[in-house]
């Protein structure tokens, strides 16, 4: 008991390394009895009871991009053959591929990495913010900091802008002589107008409506305010209005543009017409030197591409086109597709192409009949030979009723007489043994030639025939 008239002493707070330490469990169970070993942590259905460590792995994050120490000298086996480090293997390594690895050069080799075992509790994995460095969300903090300042430098530069401005209306309002109005000066009316529903006083005739600023009672729309509203832009952009404005512009546009402030329309008319006459001038003359040097570069002054340019180029038109699924015309008669092989070519004699005709399942040409593409063309012979052929080949010559021809069969006395002769003539080809160590005279070649005939040549059939043909 504290003596009396003695403040009580108050519980030491609990430290930050015990701070989940609860005053009101005693000790006997907050703390572990001595007789309980380490093993039994399992069986403790007191656990939750005891004082527990503090968790100081919530916040153990792996080491990124740290190195042990110096790096090897040598290059050591089993090491990473591009880098050198031993910690990683060839396909793992993040660094530059080499030319050369580590492992022929010896060179630039990599220190080990850092490979750290962290065991993270259930909320340690799932903490999305685990391993983060606060110190990265300054580089946020320093941008938004900037964009503000630049915000307010650029509200006061406005702002700044604002108050010349006002000044200066204020003294073109006095002066009369700028192009810069107030808000309240631009909404008014031009002094000179007169206002629309002073136009007339008539009850019944049209009436101005303010709101939408036109004339409304349509039926009543002929007398004198009707045209007058109607007429009045016209009648503004009429005359030497037109003048007058295109004036009062150019001397706005040379105060813009230049600073001019000589150049004013009320103060100094002259001045104003006499520059926008002389710029309107040097324009026109610069614009018949461009289209001078172009007639000199290309040509007269009548340019015949010019038509076949406006004809080819895109325009619009009104004109309604329906395309069908392959992209072409509906209604256009269909182009035939052109082969890249030449097609109508006659060649040996003949008047049809090849494949112009079909028999037996073969191609041919149509004027005689013929089934060999490189043939000379026979005509109506080939065509009389093609059909008897054709009969022959399928029996037709046994529909006819002919009577057959019996076959007379040569007598011995003829092959013998034959025999004899072919004999002769083969004795009388021969040459002698003289004749073929001399070899073959020139005159004996010439003869040879002159009878021999060519089977090929279409000429043969009118050999020793003087008739002319038809």
């Amino acid at each position: 008991m504290p003596p009396a008239g003695a403040q009580p002493r108050k519980p030491n707070a609990p430290s930050a390394a015990n701070k989940e330490a609860n005053e009101y469990i005693p000790s006997f169970i907050s703390k572990k009895p001595f007789y309980i070993g380490d093993d039994d942590d399992q069986n403790d259905y007191l656990e939750h009871q005891r004082l527990q460590k503090a968790q100081s792995d919530q916040s153990k994050w792996y080491d990124r991009g740290k190195k042990l120490g110096p790096a090897a000298t040598k290059f050591r086996k089993g090491a990473c053959e591009n880098c050198g480090a031993m910690t990683h293997k060839t396909k793992e390594c993040l660094s530059r591929p080499r030319a050369k690895g580590a492992k022929w050069t010896g060179r630039d080799i990599q220190a080990d990495e850092v490979v750290q075992d962290v065991s993270l509790g259930w909320d340690a994995k799932r903490d999305r913010w685990n391993g983060y460095d606060p110190k990265e969300y300054k580089a946020v903090i320093d941008e938004y900091t900037e964009l503000e300042e630049l915000k307010k430098k650029a509200v006061t530069t406005k702002e700044d802008e604002e108050d010349e401005g006002e000044d200066g209306a204020k003294y073109a309002e006095e002066s009369d002589m700028g192009r810069q109005q107030s808000t309240a000066t631009r909404q008014l009316r031009i002094r000179e107008d007169t206002a629309k529903y002073l136009l007339n006083l008539d009850l019944d005739s049209a009436k101005y409506d303010p709101k939408t600023r036109s004339m409304v009672d349509s039926g009543a729309t002929a007398d004198t305010a009707a045209a007058l509203v109607a007429e009045e832009g016209f009648m503004r952009a009429s005359g030497d209005a037109a003048e007058f404005e295109k004036a009062q512009k150019y001397a706005w546009e040379s105060q813009e543009k230049a600073g001019n402030t000589k150049l004013h329309l009320q103060a100094n008319p002259t001045s104003g017409e006499y520059y926008r006459k002389k710029e309107k001038e040097e324009a026109e003359a610069k614009r018949q030197a461009h289209k001078k040097m172009l007639l000199e570069k290309y040509g007269g002054e009548v340019n015949q591409d010019a038509a076949k340019l406006r004809d080819a180029a895109i325009i619009e038109s009104e004109k309604y086109i329906e395309y069908d699924e392959s992209g072409a015309i509906k209604g256009a008669p269909k182009r035939v597709a052109k082969s890249k092989y030449p097609e109508n070519v006659l060649i040996n004699n003949h008047t049809s192409v090849w494949g112009s005709w079909w028999a037996n399942f073969k191609w041919g040409y149509g004027c005689c009949h013929s089934t060999i593409k490189n043939s000379f063309c026979t005509g109506e012979e080939g065509k009389r030979a093609f059909e008897e052929a054709d009969r022959l080949r399928t029996g037709g010559v046994l529909g006819e009723g002919e009577p057959v021809k019996e076959i007379e069969w040569p007598s011995k006395e003829t092959v013998e007489k034959a025999s004899e002769d072919i004999s002769k003539t083969l004795m009388a080809k021969k040459r002698t043994m003289e004749e073929m160590k001399g070899g073959v005279s020139e005159e004996d070649m010439d003869a040879w030639k002159k009878q021999r005939v060519g089977l090929h040549d279409p000429m043969v059939k009118f050999l020793g025939k003087d008739e002319l043909l038809e």
